[in-house]
């Protein structure tokens, strides 16, 4: 199969591109390389396995790309969430108008399937936790979330309208090899200022599951092969969680360092923030997926490949 892959030279983009390319798909990948890396697909490149489209999905220049093309994997977005408080214009711009465009393409070249890379803060502060799809009200707290949902309520009514096949998928915090920001990035810059005092925003209680990237796209894949519904909504995540604190205390064990911690203060380490957040994946285990890492493992796990790499 044709498959295109916006955002493919990105953390969670690149890692997926792999996997296609051993499937033995033609991929496409369209990326401004704004913040994606060459790097990450640069084997596939030089192999000729993989074309790479260098294009803003708000320009007009990629568009005829997609023509032939079987599948949709659209990951491009703009993925900082704290950003998104400061700059909503952002977010607009690179993930509502964007798949808005992608969209367009879609219906105009005839590509009858897309699957969309959404997030678990499109449930805002949910108080039934873990989280099932199927939450209400839906009420983010950060322009971050509100836009992936508007970007879910598009992909829905493209999907019913032209006769499409829609994949959705709800992530926890998706960790691993690649990754360019969050907070085990954020960690380790600080840790290699100061090795003996390490910032932790907030007051290091905010909870919340995290999945190693290698998982995550085996359960897109997965998922997106054993369901077949118009549109189709699943949460990837883990089935437990972890505290900052204790993520602060696996990287530092891994450094061999023993700073003192200090907390801003507050539940939230910033605006937007959410304290808690469990996503609950029957639905995913239903389809016959069976997640094979926890929280905790996929921290150690993503910690090691950072420090390899920086």
């Amino acid at each position: 199969m044709r498959s295109i892959v916006t955002g493919g030279a990105g953390f969670i983009g690149s890692h997926l591109v792999d996997h296609l390319v051993s499937a033995g798909d033609d991929v496409i990948v369209i990326d401004s390389l704004v913040s994606g890396d060459i790097n990450s697909i640069r084997d596939h490149l030089d192999s000729k396995k993989v074309t790479l489209v260098s294009a803003d999905l708000l320009s007009d220049s990629w568009q005829h790309h997609l023509a032939g093309a079987g599948r949709v994997y659209h990951l491009a977005a703009d993925p900082d969430v704290r950003e998104s408080a400061v700059s909503p214009d952002k977010q607009l711009n690179n993930t509502i108008i964007a798949t808005h465009r992608v969209l367009e393409a879609m219906r105009k070249y005839g590509v009858p399937e897309i699957v969309f890379t959404s997030t678990s803060t499109v449930y805002g502060e949910a108080t039934a936790i873990p989280t099932p799809e199927s939450y209400t009200p839906m009420e983010p707290v950060s322009v971050y979330g509100a836009a992936k949902l508007a970007c879910e309520a598009l992909i829905s009514a493209y999907a019913h309208s032209f006769s499409m096949k829609a994949w959705i998928f709800r992530f926890a915090n998706i960790i691993g090899a690649r990754s360019g920001h969050g907070v085990i990035t954020d960690f380790i810059r600080k840790l290699r200022e100061n090795p003996n005092e390490l910032e932790i925003l907030g007051d290091g209680k905010q909870t919340k599951s995290y999945l190693e990237i290698t998982e995550c796209i085996r359960a897109i894949l997965y998922a997106a092969s054993h369901s077949t519904n118009t549109v189709n909504t699943f949460n990837v995540g883990s089935e437990d969680w972890i505290s900052v604190t204790e993520i602060a205390d696996i990287l530092t064990s891994e450094m061999g360092l023993n700073p003192k911690y200090r907390y801003t203060g507050g539940s939230r380490g910033w605006v937007g923030d959410v304290p808690k957040m469990q996503l609950d994946v029957t639905k995913l285990k239903e389809s016959g997926y069976i997640p094979q890492i926890s929280s905790r493992e996929s921290v150690r796990v993503a910690v090691r490949a950072a420090l390899e790499s920086s």
